[in-house]
């Protein structure tokens, strides 16, 4: 018989019951945590584990890309961006530096903040 960790199933509790906007704050947060996991774990020399959070990091970009709307205008600018920044991802793992992942985690850090202040600005209006 195995037992669920608490902390996973209260996760998945929240992705499950969260609403669009906040799954996509998530996706930001979770970009910029694995962007710094890896530049840490570069920094201590860890290649491997620095590679493992970098490819997670790749991958939050690229759902990032797929759940654009392209009805919205700014969607193909996003775009542009999401797709430099994950180039750069894979830039930063093939050459182990970590002043590339600095400067998308940059990226990742104003879009965390932007896309919160929107949040808030939304609920604030209703």
């Amino acid at each position: 018989m195995a037992f669920s960790n608490p902390y996973q199933t209260y996760q998945k509790q929240v992705v499950t019951t969260s609403k669009p906007e906040e799954l996509t704050l998530m996706l930001y947060q979770g970009l910029d945590k694995f962007i710094r996991l890896s530049k840490t774990a570069l920094q201590q020399n860890n290649l491997e584990e620095s590679h493992s959070y970098n490819i997670r990091a790749q991958d939050i970009v690229s759902e990032l890309m797929v759940t654009l709307k392209k009805e919205y205008t700014i969607s193909d600018s996003l775009y542009s961006l999401y797709e430099y920044m994950k180039s750069r991802l894979i830039e930063a793992n093939i050459h182990k530096k970590p002043d590339i992942l600095e400067e998308v985690e940059g990226y990742a850090l104003e879009l965390a903040e932007a896309w919160s202040t929107a949040i808030n600005q939304k609920k604030n209006k209703y």
